[in-house]
């Protein structure tokens, strides 16, 4: 008992969005203390890690034969075991202290369509990163919906669009709980590909991951614009093989995103569809709430608003709700006992 206070004592405790572009780390007392890209550069000979975050970010697509720069999680969910761990363990040892005493007490949070594998997965790497046990996981729209500052605990029903890299998680919360729930495994990622496969039809022309997003924050947007914009891109020319920039406007950009973006309206309008009348009829008084790096995309507010008819209201800093619910619940921990998905002892 006195070891496990010392422990206590001793620890950092942390809540993390690990998320499929992003991870963000709250440590408790401190706030947001780490905001990085989810990216690991690894030694291939050694299993080295060579960098983590921004700047292995910058590695990506330009990394020799010897060294590999990948994304470790994939849709939300972990696609490499050994690199989330990595990167994990990274990520924790910046932010701790105290890191020679004692393993941190952890909240992550997680999908809302996760499944028992991918927790566990979530779990194990959690702790063989050096964390204590047990791991308590944290449904992303509960920890959006309470940084945003939604009163998730009483009978009225609150909806939180949560989109981020992989997922776009749509939920309706009352009681503590999801009542309803849609998640569809389209995000920012697939707004990149999208951008990415319209150059390659549109023009020949082959564009890296970082090029695709850089042109969706400048031009990109899901409505039409007051003033339409344009901007220059460099990539290599597909027919002749070599280098070439061009042109493209925020009209054809739109265009290239029309897919994904379709996709988070029919689930928006699925999850609509199935929301409980009595809860319905509070989202009609309270409005949508968006979240999450997607809900930055310009126009899309006004998307939605035009498809639903109701108000869409992007939370103040979409990028940081989820961690900042998590950190509430991680300082809270007794009134939020019940939005814990769980966790396990060995």
């Amino acid at each position: 008992m006195f070891l496990d206070s010392l422990m206590g004592f001793f620890s950092t405790d942390v809540a993390m969005d690990l998320g499929t572009a992003n991870t963000l780390v709250f440590v408790k007392g401190r706030g947001i203390v780490l905001n990085e890209p989810s990216v690991v550069a690894v030694d291939k000979a050694s299993g080295r890690v060579l960098a983590v975050g921004g700047e292995a970010k910058l590695m990506l697509g330009r990394t020799p034969d010897g060294i590999s720069a990948v994304r470790p999680l994939k849709d939300g969910v972990i696609a490499d075991f050994e690199v989330t761990e990595d990167l994990l363990r990274e990520f924790v040892h910046k932010v701790q202290k105290h890191k020679f005493l004692v393993r941190p007490r952890i909240i992550i949070c997680v999908p809302s369509g996760i499944t028992e594998v991918e927790k566990r997965a979530v779990i194990d790497s959690a702790v063989r990163a050096g964390c204590r046990e047990p791991v308590l996981l944290v449904p992303e729209p509960i920890a959006a919906a309470i940084g945003v500052g939604l009163p998730v605990d009483t009978p009225t029903g609150n909806m939180v669009v949560d989109i981020g890299g992989g997922t776009t998680e749509i939920a309706v919360i009352a009681l503590n709980g999801i009542v309803t729930k849609t998640s569809i495994r389209v995000g920012g990622d697939e707004m990149d590909e999208a951008i990415a496969n319209y150059a390659k039809k549109a023009y020949n022309m082959l564009i890296g991951e970082q090029t695709a997003e850089r042109i969706k924050i400048e031009i990109g947007s899901a409505f039409p614009l007051p003033e339409e914009m344009d901007m220059e891109i460099k990539g290599r020319d597909l027919v002749r093989g070599i280098p070439r920039t061009l042109r493209v406007s925020s009209v054809e950009i739109r265009e290239a995103l029309q897919e994904p973006i379709g996709n988070i309206v029919n689930a928006l309008r699925e999850s609509l569809e199935r929301t409980p009348p009595e809860l319905a009829a509070d989202i009609v008084d309270r409005g949508i709430f968006l979240t999450g790096g997607g809900a930055l995309l310009r126009g899309l507010d006004l998307l939605l608003r035009e498809v639903t008819n109701l108000n869409i209201r992007v939370a103040q800093d979409p990028l940081t709700c989820v961690v900042l619910g998590a950190g509430k619940i991680l300082e809270h921990l007794e009134d939020f006992g019940k939005v814990i998905l769980g966790g396990h002892r060995g």
